[in-house]
């Protein structure tokens, strides 16, 4: 029987980023992925948003992602533009890259730092005892790992198989959204009717027709067909077009749902697995990401033996408020995506709320996910949220504070000159930098804050501690975080 620390059900975004997580800790893991390469058919996820693409800067890679789509300002709610390009970040944009490339790239990272893909298996059930789990694979193998991590997508096996309810909202509205060739010339752009908002459009300049419309009739459970797209467009447009060649088909609805809880034992659920929701804003890729990099440096803490079982509770405790954050974002966004003249005239009065600056300094920072806290306690504004990219001075010369998360380890700054702090018993667990820093300091959203005199920075690039000249209190987050100080040498 194989045996690995942890595994990973799904070799998706979500999937892929917490190996390369859980790889940078120097955890074994394996991904066990059903097909077999990672070509996705049809376009599916269309980009970042700004957090998503500074997580990837934390560990050096977003410059793969930047050199292959485009930025632009991709953040908006009812049909109003929200931009963001006087964010304090150094990514004050989206980017628009499609699914595919962004989980080709993350996988040629995955490769490189070892993590064994199998391709063409499927997770199909699993047993756990106190000591670990017994996962077993379409065909009968069995592989063993300390954790299992469900990222197997919205129809989670592994969430079946644990137990584990998918509470939530049923669908009002559903869509086809297919890539095909029509040998008649259709109605390019946007068309609004009765039924809802419909388009077509030229994917790239030689390649196929993309077509997206809002269905009569909310679709069933199978697996949309051409006849199914065919009827549909037929009764919008009065034709087909002649609609032929299809590449991909698929249905999608505003169905919102989210997993009671995100670990049972020694099972766990990121991404779509543990949540569900309407596609407008384009979270799912990024919550599902961001998922990963919560979960992964506590998953590896806990099977290093670093820290106790018991970190993996914060898990859900952060990252349940953000996925329902979502779920209450998109539902708001489809009921005012309705085309009758009641929604018409409330996405009227949102639009104009949001050329307040105000309205659209909030709801901005929802959507781009550079405004999210967790709940560390009260105490200074940079508690719980994303450390600032800072441009600092160290003994080693000029770096940037993202640089020094490149390895997924935590950080100790002390702007403090001289510095006072002493974190000796954890010392092979985090990086202490004696660093200066003459800038303001400055949160997406709240605006400048007070310069605290030192910060610690989970691997996540989430702020655990803040100082206020003196160590109170760094002891005790440093033993919550990073577990329990190390014995004193002879």
């Amino acid at each position: 029987m194989t045996q690995h620390a942890v595994a990973i059900a799904g070799g998706g975004p979500t999937g892929l980023m917490l190996a390369g997580e859980l790889a940078l800790a120097g955890v074994d893991c394996v991904i066990v992925e059903k097909r077999e390469s990672q070509d996705l058919v049809g376009s599916r996820a269309l980009g970042l948003h700004a957090r998503t693409i500074e997580v990837l800067d934390q560990r050096g890679i977003a410059d793969r992602f930047l050199a292959e789509g485009y930025t632009a300002q991709v953040a908006g709610f009812a049909g109003v533009r929200l931009d963001i390009s006087d964010f304090p970040t150094r990514h004050p944009y989206g980017l628009a890259l499609v699914q595919k490339q962004t989980e080709r790239i993350l996988a040629d990272w995955v490769d490189e730092l070892g993590v064994p893909i199998l391709r063409g298996r499927v997770v199909t059930g699993f047993a756990q005892d106190e000591n670990g789990v017994d996962v077993t694979l379409e065909g009968g193998d069995v592989l063993r790992a300390d954790y299992l991590v469900g990222c197997d997508g919205g129809r989670s096996r592994v969430r079946k198989s644990a137990g584990i309810d998918f509470p939530g909202w049923d669908p009002t509205i559903s869509h086809l959204i297919a890539q095909v060739e029509m040998t008649e010339e259709p109605q390019w752009g946007f068309h609004n009717d009765a039924t809802g908002k419909h388009a077509i459009s030229r994917l790239t300049e030689d390649g196929p027709i993309g077509v997206m419309v809002t269905e009569s009739r909310l679709g069933g459970t199978d697996e949309p067909t051409l006849g199914d797209l065919s009827a549909a467009l037929i009764g919008i447009y009065g034709t087909d077009f002649g609609v032929h060649g299809p590449t991909a088909i698929s249905r999608f609805t505003d169905m919102s749902r989210q997993a009671e809880t995100y670990r049972r034992g020694r099972v766990l659920l990121a991404g779509d697995a543990a949540h569900i929701h309407y596609p407008v804003g384009g979270h799912g890729l990024n919550l599902g990401m961001q998922d990963a990099v919560n979960l992964g440096w506590k998953l590896a803490q806990v099977t290093q033996g670093i820290a106790p079982e018991s970190l993996l509770d914060s898990y859900e405790a952060e990252r349940h408020p953000v996925a329902a954050r979502v779920l209450e974002e998109t539902m708001a966004a489809a009921a005012l995506s309705r085309t009758d003249a009641r929604s018409g005239a409330l996405r009227a009065l949102v639009a104009e709320l949001l050329g307040r600056d105000e309205a659209r300094t909030y709801l901005a920072g929802r959507i781009s996910e550079l405004d999210i806290r967790y709940d560390l306690g009260a105490g200074h504004p940079l508690l719980g949220r994303r450390m600032p990219d800072l441009d600092l001075v160290t003994a080693d010369g000029p770096t940037r504070t993202f640089a020094l998360l490149h390895k997924a380890r935590p950080l100790l700054l002390d702007f403090a000159a001289p510095a006072r702090l002493d974190i000796a018993p954890w010392a092979d667990r985090v990086q202490f930098i004696d660093a200066d820093y003459a800038g303001a300091w400055v949160l997406p959203v709240i605006g400048a804050v007070p310069a605290p005199s030192a910060v610690l920075v989970r691997p996540d690039g989430h702020v655990a501690w803040v100082g206020d000249g003196n160590d109170a209190g760094l002891a005790d987050a440093l033993t919550t975080w990073f577990g329990p100080p190390a014995a004193p040498q002879d």
